[in-house]
């Protein structure tokens, strides 16, 4: 049976970009959260992720049913092996909320610290990010990508002034070293967050202008 190449890979990209959408949701969901300690709502993020997964496996299914049977060239080619890859990285970033949300219940049911601003403003940053990319990958403007920079280099420096900050409550409170690690963890979270979103951003230029780009050589 032949394949209207053209329309299946219309599809694919939609649900790729609805996928997005519901990862963006639960990325501004744990972050709201976080800023809160919100135990309730990290819970609802830790427990629901597996229609997540659903939607990446079904996407690599039909990119890899794609490349066997219609053996793409040129730019469907290119649209083929970019959505496999933001589709992982996607993923990836829902599997880091998870992974916050966790720190979040554990840091909210103990109550032994708050959350610092520092954090809470880098949750802001990595979470703008994440809309940029997926408005850039949705409209194909690598334009957009290469205004990310300056907020990525935002959570750099901030999750540099984290570091100095857990160096200093773990000096003059060592009996909350264990709250404060955890504190350190959602902030390396974050960080990793921006650098997929960056990875994202790549993909979107090899996807347009056919350039691989690596390391925010965007």
């Amino acid at each position: 049976m032949p394949v209207d190449l053209h329309a299946e890979l219309l599809q694919v990209r939609r649900e790729l970009l609805a996928m997005g959408a519901l990862v963006e949701e639960r990325v501004a969901e744990v972050i709201a959260a976080m800023a809160k300690l919100d135990v309730a709502a990290a819970a609802r993020i830790r427990d629901g992720d597996s229609d997540i997964d659903r939607m990446e496996v079904q996407i690599e299914q039909e990119c890899i049913r794609l490349l066997a049977l219609a053996q793409p060239v040129a730019g469907d080619l290119r649209a083929i092996l970019t959505v496999l890859r933001v589709n992982g990285e996607i993923e990836r970033i829902a599997d880091l909320a998870k992974g916050i949300a966790k720190r979040v219940i554990r840091l909210g049911t103990e109550q032994l610290i708050e959350i610092p601003p520092l954090v809470v403003e880098m949750g802001g940053h990595a979470r703008r990010m994440l809309s940029e990319v997926l408005s850039a990958l949705a409209d194909q403007d690598p334009a957009r990508c290469r205004d990310l920079t300056p907020l990525e280099e935002q959570v750099d420096a901030l999750q540099k002034a984290v570091v100095r900050w857990v160096r200093d409550e773990v000096t003059r409170h060592p009996d909350l070293a264990s709250a404060v690690i955890d504190v350190l963890t959602i902030a390396q979270r974050l960080e990793r967050l921006a650098d997929i979103v960056t990875n994202i951003a790549e993909d979107v230029v090899f996807l347009v202008e056919g350039r691989l780009v690596r390391h925010g050589g965007i």
